[in-house]
């Protein structure tokens, strides 16, 4: 910049900024861990992959509406993580293993995200099929994400999570008997 300019961001990518940071600030609060945030927003760019790739797949092209199917597929795949990670906390503190907990939360989310995620989809083809073209960026990106989004959020994210309470200790987990001992 010349002397006496300085660029600053202001507007909507200011507020976006903000409200990102936010969300990190509350999820951070509700899981009482900076990693688990962490782990819930590393799915977020493979949603994005599977929207890119359902774009370039129809060959549409990257718009307005192609930008706020991925906007609001974002608030669907955290949605997705949150509530499994909600599962594996509950298991955890009813006292099994971390291994049954993570088992436990894929299999009794399966059923409920499966159906959530083939009504999603289905409705979404349905709408690009006869709403024209305008709508279809918008329901494809967000067919691609969803789909790529439950199939690593399911098989992934239980991986990434142990292998961050197994190898890395970065997680704590502790079991009943590990209390009753500490106590």
């Amino acid at each position: 910049m010349p002397p006496g300019y300085n660029l600053e961001i202001t507007g909507t990518a200011a507020s976006a900024g903000d409200a990102n940071s936010q969300l990190l600030s509350v999820l951070v609060i509700q899981f009482g861990n900076a990693i688990k945030p962490l782990l819930i927003f590393a799915v977020v760019p493979c949603g994005m992959c599977g929207a890119f790739a359902a774009l370039y797949v129809i060959n549409s092209s990257f718009g307005f509406m192609a930008f706020l199917g991925i906007i609001t597929l974002v608030g669907v795949i955290v949605c997705h993580i949150i509530v499994l990670f909600d599962f594996v906390e509950e298991a955890h503190e009813r006292g099994e293993s971390m291994c049954e907990s993570l088992l436990d939360a894929g299999m009794m989310r399966l059923r409920p995200l499966m159906i959530t995620v083939g009504a999603t989809i289905m409705a979404l083809l349905a709408l690009a099929i006869h709403c024209g073209p305008l709508w279809q960026p918008l329901c494809y990106a967000q067919i691609g994400g969803v789909a790529l989004a439950t199939v690593v959020t399911l098989l992934l994210v239980p991986v990434v999570y142990s292998f961050f309470v197994l190898d890395l200790k970065w997680v704590k987990w502790i079991t009943i008997e590990q209390q009753a001992a500490a106590a």
